[in-house]
């Protein structure tokens, strides 16, 4: 097994709601979308795992190092090696996968719990918008408009998997639904525990939703103006995160440790339907 083929294994292996629309590509591109992927697997295991915080922001450090290599056309790791033709082909811009470090450093750095909103919508950009970036010239778009999908749909996905992940990520520490909200609607603790079992939560968890559909809303209108072949990955991932927001909109946050997600079979028919009709 080559290393593009251990790529592609390791991402149909990590079980992510994106491979079925990664496997509609052209082969060029859909390992291209694998090794994007991986390398977003790679840097988000570093901020996510149990280690100490000089140990995460110095391997982070060395995968700076290997963007700048990869983009000096010498790349030493396999996953960068498998990105190189990519970035020469697709025109992957480096200000991009540096984006996507910075957002986890913002994970390995600081413990983050509620920031305010202008700070949660760069880190959505970060994680998310950046990876979009790098993803829709994967996918063959090449009008600017595809940019506003990347920018839309990444923050729509984000909030989404907050909204989704408020247990899991409290389990770390984390919180990132925003202060504002949270002081909107006098939900006024420092203490987690408080929070996720505070009266008013499933109204600030309510508002940032919207929020969410306001940028699915968006990202659909800027998807009709680009070519309707490279849309279709994107149209697939807005579709089945589509659908999980509305089932948490209709769970409303009633026991944060329900698990929530769309079931198999409807993210087929999401994908039969966004991906080929």
């Amino acid at each position: 097994m080559d290393g593009t083929q251990a790529i592609a294994a390791q991402v149909k292996a990590s079980g992510t709601s994106f491979y079925a629309a990664m496997r509609l590509l052209p082969e060029a591109r859909r390992d291209a979308m694998f090794a994007i992927y991986a390398f977003c697997r790679e840097v988000d295991d570093i901020a996510d795992e149990e280690a100490p915080q000089s140990d995460k922001q110095r391997r982070l450090a060395e995968w700076r190092a290997e963007i700048d290599r990869l983009y000096a056309g010498e790349p030493r790791w396999p996953i960068a090696q498998a990105l190189l033709k990519p970035m020469r082909d697709f025109k992957l811009r480096r200000e991009d996968f540096l984006a996507v470090i910075d957002g986890m450093e913002m994970d390995a750095t600081d413990t983050i719990q509620a920031p305010d909103m202008a700070t949660l919508d760069l880190y959505c950009d970060r994680v998310a918008s950046a990876v979009g970036r790098l993803s829709v010239r994967a996918f063959g778009a090449t009008e600017p408009v595809a940019d506003q999908v990347a920018y839309h749909l990444g923050r729509a996905l984000q909030l989404t998997n907050i909204l989704r992940d408020i247990e899991e990520d409290a389990g770390r520490g984390r919180l990132y639904l925003p202060r504002d909200l949270l002081a909107k609607h006098d939900v006024d603790s420092q203490d987690l525990g408080i929070i996720r079992s505070h009266p008013n939560l499933p109204r600030v968890c309510r508002d940032l939703a919207a929020i969410a559909r306001q940028h699915f809303v968006k990202a659909d209108a800027a998807m009709k103006q680009c070519a309707k072949e490279p849309m279709r990955p994107a149209r697939i991932m807005g579709a089945v995160y589509g659908a999980l927001l509305d089932k948490l909109i209709a769970w409303d946050w009633r026991d944060l440790t329900t698990e929530i997600k769309v079931p198999k079979w409807r993210k087929i028919w999401l994908a039969v339907r966004y991906g080929f009709l």
